[in-house]
């Protein structure tokens, strides 16, 4: 029942995910966050198994990292959704990951850019895209509301409605989303929208 979105905007590209850890009929955690800072200007959201999810995430950002210590210049967005989609690609063969990613960037020369890739290697340049039940609603609310000349402050209010509508109208809904952001000031988390909270865990 996972759920993440993103969209790109004026100069900024935004990611949106739940933040449920769930296995069969138990949620384990509700503060899980699906959505990866690979480097300063890059984001990566994922969803899938959770161990796939983890592993795969980790994989890819240690090697971004490595590329840009052996190199001294970081990939662009292009670059590593490429990359991305290379492993994916290779392990389908072998032991797939079953993770779905959903790649935001902003690149000096270029802008911000959106990456939808499967688990089936498939990528696309998308303007918006979503993964996961919540999908169905994600991309309708989006394809009714979206506009490629959006402010940030448009942006987070459908990236707000498509919420709405997730908790609203899907039958295990995930209660709580953690939203964030990528420009040219770099990649950083920008809000969550949490409808209930995690017990804190007693002190021994």
């Amino acid at each position: 029942m996972e759920s993440v979105f993103g969209l790109v905007g004026k100069d900024f590209a935004i990611v949106a995910a739940d933040s449920s850890a769930v296995h069969s009929i138990l949620v384990h955690k509700t503060n899980e966050d699906k959505i990866m800072l690979l480097d300063s200007h890059k984001l990566m959201g994922a969803s899938g198994e959770t161990g796939d999810r983890a592993q795969f995430t980790e994989y890819i950002q240690k090697n971004v990292a490595l590329y840009q210590f052996r190199n001294g210049i970081p990939l662009t967005t292009a670059a590593a959704a490429n990359f991305t989609r290379g492993e994916l690609a290779t392990a389908l063969r072998k032991n797939p990951y079953m993770v779905n990613i959903i790649m935001a960037g902003h690149d000096k020369d270029v802008g911000p850019s959106l990456y939808f890739i499967d688990y089936i290697a498939s990528l696309h340049k998308l303007d918006k895209a979503a993964f996961g039940y919540g999908s169905y609603f994600a991309l309708s609310m989006m394809d009714r509301h979206y506009r490629k000349d959006m402010t940030v402050e448009e942006a987070i209010d459908l990236v707000d409605k498509v919420i709405m509508e997730i908790r609203s109208r899907l039958v295990v809904a995930p209660p709580n989303f953690v939203i964030k952001i990528v420009d040219k000031d770099g990649a950083r988390e920008y809000a969550w929208r949490e409808s209930i909270k995690d017990a804190p865990v007693p002190a021994v």
